[in-house]
C-alpha cells in the first residue's frame, strides 16, 4: 500500500488507542489511587459500549453488506473486527496488572479488597456463614442440558457458570445469575475490613450450591450484545408516535445477538465450543480478564473514603461564580451590554440556570424555545421550563429520544413535560438534533428581542462539572433570527437551507468550514501567515480530512486538539508535515469544540455542538457560533495557548499514527488546573505551592481533632494567604480590615478549626455580595462586619492566653 495510503487510520483502530490513552492515565504513579481505580472503570465501560454500538454495527455490516469498505482504510467489516480483537488481548493484559497493582497499594492505605486465595480458614468459615446468610437465598441456580435450553444470558450481566458431573460421569453446564443485589460487601476479618464484590462471593461459594453432583470447575462470564437499533426497522407501523416506537426499539436492544464473552479464566475447550455455538461467537470473541469485568464500583468506593482518606482522591475543585456576572443585574440584560461566555467546569453553569429561572418569571417574555440531548436525572434545567409553563409562557423542548443510552431518561421527560403542557418535538426522522441551542424571546414596547445561548455541551448539570465546554449568551438579533429559524425548520420537519451568521449542519455547515479553509489556503499562497485551529473530540470525516491535508501541502499552519479519533496521521513530510495533532486526556473530559481561522485579532471564531465527524456534518442538526466579543475572543484564543502549553496531560500524535507524552524542558503545566487559576480557582498544583509557603500557617504542628478532614484544613488554610496581585484589586475599606482579619482567622485556626470553617463562610460571602450592593449598603455591612471581626479577635486573644469569657 502506498505512501498516499497510508495517511489515513481506521476509525475502530484510532479509537482503541484513544481508549489506551485512558488506560495510561489510571498507570500514572502521580495519580491519587481511587482516580487512577475511577480510570480503570472507564477503560472497561468504553469497551462496554464500544462492543455494544461500534463493534455492533460492524457485526451488522458484516451481516448486510460484507464486501462494503471502509472510506479511508479500505479494510471490511469482517477485518476491522479481526484487527479489534487482534488489538485488545494486550491492552486487557495492561489493565489487569495495573487494577492488581492499584489494589495492593491500596491495601496498604486501609482499602483492602478480600484475595479469596489466601484467606484462613477461620475467615473461610466467617465468609461461608456470611454467604449462606445474606447472598444464598437471593440465587437463582440452573442446569443446562437436553432438557434445560441454553437460557438468554443478559447484556453486561455477570453469571457464574460451573461445570459438574453427573453419578453416571456426564457433563453438564450450571449457571447462576449474579445481578439486582448489593455489589458490594463489607465484612471485619482480623481486626480489619475488607470489602468482597458478590460475584467473587458466588464464585468462590458455588460449589456449595450445586448438590447431588461432582463439582469440576468454575468460571465468572459476561456477554456484551450489539445494542447498535436501527430506527427504520421500527418505523413500518404509522400508528405509533416516535415515543412508543423509541420505546420497542429499547426492549428489543436487551435481546440483540451477542458480540463478546468476558471470562476470569481461560476456558476448557469443550466449553469454549460450547459458549461459542450457544451464542454465535468466534473463538477471538473470547476474552480473559483477570481483574473484575465492572470496575464501577470504584465511584462507591470514592463516595466512602472521600472524608475518611482523602489522600486516595483529588482535591475538589468547585466550579466559580464568573466574577464579571453581577448578581443584582438579571442575565438578560447583562447580555444586552456584552456577550457572556461560560466556560465549564472552571465556571458554574449557575448562571445559565439562573437565566432560565429569571426568564420563567419574567412578564415579557412570551416564549422559551430549547433543544436537550442528555438532560441530568434531576435537573434544574427543566424544573425552570416547568415553572414557565405553569406561568403561562409558550414552552418548545426539542427532545432527542435518540441519544444514545439516554433513552429511557428522555422518555420519561417528555411525558413529564409533555403532561404539564410543554410543546415536545422529537426532531427529524433522517436526522438527530444534536445543537445546543436556547431562544427566549421578550415583547417588549420596541418590540421582539432574543436572548440567545449557544454552547458546546449539554443542558446538564452533572456533566457540566466533569466536561470542558462553551456556553455563549448574546442578545445579537440577527443570532436570534437564526436560531429562530433553525427551531422552525425543525418544526416543519426540513433541515435549514441557508444561513449568514451561524453555520448550521447537515445543510450549511461543511460548506463553510471548506470555505474558510480555502481562504487560509489562498493567504498561504499569497506568502502570507496562515493558521487553522481545530478543538475537537474526533475527525473522521473524510473530505474534511482531504481539505486540511491539502491545506497543510499548501503551507498552512494547522493545530488540532482532538481527544478521540482521528483518522489520518500528522507529520507525514510532504502530505500532513503542517499538521500537529494533539490528544488532552485528564481529570476532566476535553468536550468543548472551537473552530479559528486566521491569527490574532483578525482571526474567525466559532464554537459549536459538532465534531469533525460524517455524522455530525451530514446527519445531525448541529450549529456553530461566531465569537466576535473582543473579550470572549481573547478568552478562547488565551485557552487554546494554554492547551498548547500542556506538557503534563497532553499527547502528540506521531507520523506512524502513534502518540507519545509531550514533554519540554519548560516547568510543568497541566492546562485543565491551570484554567481554574486563570478563571479566578484554586487548582490542587497552587494549593501545594501556598501552604509549603513561609507566610502559611504551620499545618504539620497543628493538633487537631480527629473529626476534622484535611480537605477542610486546606479549605481554612488558603483564605489566610494572598499574594500582592490580590491585595491590588482589594476594596480601600477591604484592605485596611484586612490585618485585623488575617489576625483574627489564624487565632482561630490555632483554637477551632470548625469556628473558623464558618467564619471564613460568612466573610467570603460578605466579600462577594458587597461588591454588588449600593454605597449605604456596603458602610453599612462594613461596619458590622468590621465590629464583629474585631470582637472576634478580641475574644480569641483572650482565649489563647487562658483566661475565661465569663471571668471578665
Amino acid at each position: 500500500m502506498g505512501q498516499k495510503k497510508n495517511i489515513y487510520i481506521n476509525r475502530e483502530l484510532s479509537w482503541l488507542r484513544f481508549n489506551e490513552r485512558v488506560l495510561e492515565e489510571a498507570e500514572d504513579t502521580s495519580i491519587p489511587l481511587l482516580e487512577r481505580l475511577k480510570f480503570v472503570s472507564i477503560f472497561g465501560t468504553n469497551l462496554d459500549e464500544f462492543f455494544m454500538v461500534r463493534y455492533g454495527s460492524l457485526y451488522d455490516q458484516n451481516r448486510a453488506k460484507p464486501k462494503l469498505t471502509d472510506n479511508k482504510s479500505g479494510m471490511t467489516a469482517a477485518e476491522q473486527m479481526d484487527a479489534i480483537c487482534e488489538t485488545l488481548p494486550p491492552l486487557i493484559k495492561r489493565k489487569d496488572k495495573c487494577f492488581k497493582e492499584i489494589m495492593k497499594a491500596l491495601a496498604k492505605e486501609g482499602v483492602r479488597k478480600i484475595d479469596f486465595s489466601k484467606i484462613s480458614p477461620s475467615d473461610e468459615v466467617l465468609l461461608q456463614k456470611y454467604f449462606r446468610h445474606e447472598i444464598l437465598s437471593f440465587l437463582s441456580p440452573q442446569i443446562v442440558d437436553d432438557r434445560h435450553t441454553f437460557p438468554f444470558l443478559k447484556n453486561n450481566a455477570v453469571y457464574v457458570a460451573v461445570q459438574l458431573k453427573t453419578k453416571s460421569g456426564d457433563l453438564k453446564v450450571g449457571l447462576i445469575p449474579v445481578e439486582d443485589m448489593q455489589r458490594m460487601h463489607f465484612v471485619h476479618m482480623k481486626s480489619e475490613s475488607y470489602f468482597a464484590l458478590t460475584e467473587e462471593l458466588v464464585y468462590h461459594f458455588a460449589d456449595l450450591i450445586f448438590s447431588g453432583y461432582t463439582f469440576v470447575d468454575r468460571y465468572l462470564i459476561r456477554v456484551t450484545r450489539n445494542a447498535d437499533i436501527d430506527i427504520a426497522e421500527a418505523s413500518y407501523d404509522e400508528d405509533l408516535d416516535w415515543r412508543d416506537i423509541m420505546s420497542e426499539l429499547l426492549k428489543r436492544r436487551k435481546r440483540l445477538a451477542a458480540v463478546r464473552l468476558q471470562t476470569n479464566k481461560p476456558l476448557s475447550d469443550r466449553l469454549r465450543k460450547y459458549f461459542s455455538k450457544s451464542l454465535n461467537l468466534h473463538k477471538n470473541q473470547i476474552f480473559t480478564e483477570r481483574s473484575p469485568f465492572d470496575v464501577t464500583f470504584a465511584f462507591r468506593l470514592e463516595n466512602i473514603f472521600r472524608k475518611k482518606k482523602p489522600q486516595l482522591l483529588n482535591i475538589p475543585l468547585q466550579p466559580l461564580y464568573p466574577e464579571e456576572i453581577d448578581h443584582a443585574v438579571p442575565m438578560h440584560i447583562q447580555a444586552k451590554e456584552r456577550d457572556l461566555l461560560l466556560c465549564y467546569p472552571f465556571q458554574s453553569i449557575r448562571p445559565f440556570v439562573r437565566l432560565l429561572e429569571e426568564a420563567a418569571s419574567d412578564p415579557d417574555v412570551v416564549s422559551i424555545k430549547i433543544t436537550l440531548y442528555r438532560v441530568a436525572t434531576n435537573s434544574q434545567i427543566l424544573a425552570a421550563l416547568l415553572k414557565a409553563v405553569e406561568n403561562g409562557k409558550e414552552v418548545t423542548a426539542i427532545l432527542e429520544l435518540r441519544a444514545r443510552f439516554d433513552e429511557q431518561n428522555n422518555i420519561d421527560w417528555s411525558r413529564q413535560l409533555e403532561a404539564a403542557g410543554c410543546n415536545i418535538r422529537y426532531g427529524f426522522e433522517d436526522y438527530k438534533v444534536h445543537s445546543k441551542i436556547l431562544l427566549i424571546t421578550r415583547k417588549t414596547e420596541d418590540g421582539y428581542t432574543y436572548t440567545t445561548q449557544i454552547g458546546t455541551g449539554n443542558y446538564n448539570e452533572k456533566t457540566a462539572e466533569l466536561y470542558t465546554d462553551l456556553c455563549l449568551i448574546t442578545s445579537d438579533y440577527q443570532t436570534g433570527l437564526e436560531v429562530k429559524s433553525v427551531f422552525d425548520h425543525i418544526a416543519m420537519g426540513e433541515p435549514v437551507e441557508y444561513t449568514d451568521k451561524l453555520m448550521v449542519a447537515p445543510k450549511c455547515m461543511l460548506p463553510v468550514l471548506l470555505d474558510k479553509i480555502d481562504a487560509q489556503i489562498y493567504r498561504a499562497t499569497m506568502g502570507l501567515s496562515a493558521l487553522v485551529q481545530i478543538k475537537c473530540n474526533s475527525v473522521t470525516d473524510k473530505t474534511l480530512i482531504d481539505k486540511l491535508l491539502e491545506a497543510s501541502q499548501a503551507g498552512v499552519k494547522v493545530k488540532m486538539f482532538v481527544r478521540g479519533i482521528c483518522c489520518f496521521k500528522a507529520g507525514v513530510p510532504s502530505r500532513s508535515e503542517n499538521i500537529v495533532v494533539k490528544s488532552i486526556v485528564g481529570r476532566f473530559l476535553e468536550h468543548s469544540r472551537i473552530f479559528v481561522f486566521g491569527e490574532g485579532e483578525e482571526s474567525e471564531i466559532y464554537i459549536s455542538s459538532a465534531d469533525f465527524m460524517t455524522r455530525n456534518t451530514q446527519n445531525r442538526v448541529e450549529v456553530a457560533a461566531p465569537i466576535t466579543d473582543k473579550k470572549c475572543k481573547k478568552t478562547i484564543l488565551e485557552m487554546l495557548d494554554v492547551l498548547d502549553c500542556d506538557n503534563v496531560k497532553t499527547r502528540i500524535m506521531q507520523p506512524d499514527g502513534t502518540y507519545i507524552r509531550y514533554k519540554n524542558d519548560l516547568e510543568p503545566l497541566d492546562a485543565q488546573l491551570y484554567f481554574f487559576e486563570m478563571f479566578g480557582g484554586q487548582p490542587a498544583s497552587v494549593l501545594t505551592e501556598r501552604i509549603e509557603s513561609e507566610d502559611a500557617v504551620n499545618l504539620e504542628t497543628l493538633e487537631v481533632e480527629e473529626t476534622v478532614e484535611l480537605p477542610e484544613i486546606l479549605e481554612n488554610a488558603t483564605p489566610v494567604i494572598t499574594e500582592n496581585k490580590e491585595e491590588e484589586r482589594e476594596p480601600k475599606q477591604e484592605k485596611k480590615m484586612r490585618p485585623m482579619i488575617e489576625d483574627a482567622e489564624k487565632a482561630m485556626l490555632l483554637t477551632d478549626l470548625k469556628e473558623l470553617k464558618q467564619a471564613d463562610a460568612l466573610y467570603n460571602q460578605a466579600v462577594k455580595e458587597r461588591r454588588h450592593f449600593p454605597l449605604w449598603a456596603k458602610i453599612l455591612i462594613g461596619i458590622v462586619f468590621g465590629g464583629a471581626v474585631c470582637a472576634a479577635a478580641i475574644y480569641y486573644a483572650i482565649a489563647h492566653l487562658g483566661w475565661s469569657f465569663w471571668q471578665i
